[in-house]
């Protein structure tokens, strides 16, 4: 028997918690991982020049420039509460941050660090290139163009679901922490799209489907929610304006 695909008629679920006016989710700056890989892509290598362990990644010249531009449009609404990433590149991103909103006199908003909100762990897959990957591991490789990308767990390491469980823990801490108030969470992409999956009431096929068309999240993109009730409803998504003038220098 075929089961039918059912579309929910309101994704957006409902809170049972207080839920901040507004929230925003920030991706870190272009890290020398980002760059490093971006290349690799490029050229097929099967290594980068990478030797810190993810979580001492730290921003590129152009990542701090970044930051410090979603710092001066976040000025204009500014952000009461962050919960933030422990990851040095994301820790960066928001020194600059903060930099740009003390520059524009806006009061430093209420610091968390939150390891939940760490990137995705990609466990001994890490800081191996795709080319790398499909020579090393073709039958892994090949389970994961089977199972998809948002189900696959790579050995020793995390899908999407794994991080989708500890960023709804964070946000049952986050959102009443920021009641009435706005948000800032700035972390990696996988959270920002498991953010979306949670806000929006998204599935599997949903979430692919907006991979598909618009790509990764951005280093420093804004994708923004604000409050309806007890729901909270996409405003931005993965939106660049404030980092136009910067393509110069990419």
């Amino acid at each position: 028997m075929t089961v039918p695909y059912i579309t929910p008629t309101d994704p957006a679920p409902a809170w049972s918690v207080p839920i901040p006016a507004q929230v925003t989710a920030v991706r870190h700056g272009q890290s020398t991982a980002n760059a490093a890989f971006a290349e690799a892509a490029l050229t097929g290598a099967l290594s980068v020049p990478i030797t810190e362990r993810d979580a001492d990644l730290p921003l590129t010249h152009l990542g701090a420039a970044q930051a410090a531009a979603v710092g001066r449009r976040l000025a204009a609404d500014p952000p009461d509460v962050v919960f933030c990433s422990p990851y040095l590149r994301t820790r960066q991103t928001l020194a600059a941050i903060l930099g740009s909103l003390a520059d524009a006199g806006v009061p430093q908003p209420e610091l968390r660090f939150d390891e939940r909100l760490r990137d995705r762990e990609t466990g001994a897959w890490e800081m191996l290139t795709t080319a790398a990957l499909r020579r090393r591991y073709p039958e892994e490789m090949a389970r994961r163009d089977h199972v998809g990308p948002f189900y696959f767990r790579p050995p020793s390491g995390e899908n999407f679901p794994d991080v989708a469980l500890r960023v709804r823990s964070a946000l049952r801490d986050a959102l009443p922490a920021a009641g009435g108030r706005n948000l800032l969470i700035v972390a990696h992409d996988a959270v920002v799209l498991m953010l979306r999956l949670i806000f929006d009431g998204l599935d599997e096929p949903a979430l692919n489907r907006i991979v598909d068309a618009g790509g990764a999240i951005g280093n420093c993109t804004v994708t923004r929610w604000t409050a309806e009730g007890a729901r909270m409803r996409l405003a931005d998504y993965n939106d660049a304006d404030h980092l136009r003038h910067l393509a110069a220098i990419s």
